[in-house]
């Protein structure tokens, strides 16, 4: 396949990543749409790396990288919001004062 289908892809995923980033409320769905970003570079990072030299595993292993630290986002990001749903039985955005002035 040709690369600006990966980039394509990857830039759609981005997108839909940021708006949901945005526009949305909910805890889960801000985790939920910075894992989209972080796939989108992961697409990103294996298409460069296919394209510019197949033989070498580069791509691959930031790739590896770039999931690691997503599932660590993700287990502390998630571990935050339960914590915080346990002491405010809300999931809101907007209901989260803890650390404003």
């Amino acid at each position: 396949m040709q690369l600006q289908y990966f980039l394509l892809l990857a830039a759609a995923l981005f997108c839909v990543g940021i708006y949901g980033l945005v526009t949305s409320r909910n805890a889960v769905r801000v985790l939920m749409s910075v894992e989209l970003m972080l796939n989108a570079v992961n697409i990103n990072l294996m298409a460069f790396a296919n394209y510019l030299d197949a033989q070498l595993i580069r791509g691959q292993v930031f790739t590896v990288f770039v999931i690691t630290i997503a599932a660590a986002e993700a287990a502390v990001g998630l571990a935050i919001v339960l914590a915080i749903y346990r002491n405010r039985d809300t999931v809101d955005m907007e209901q989260f004062n803890l650390l404003k002035w």
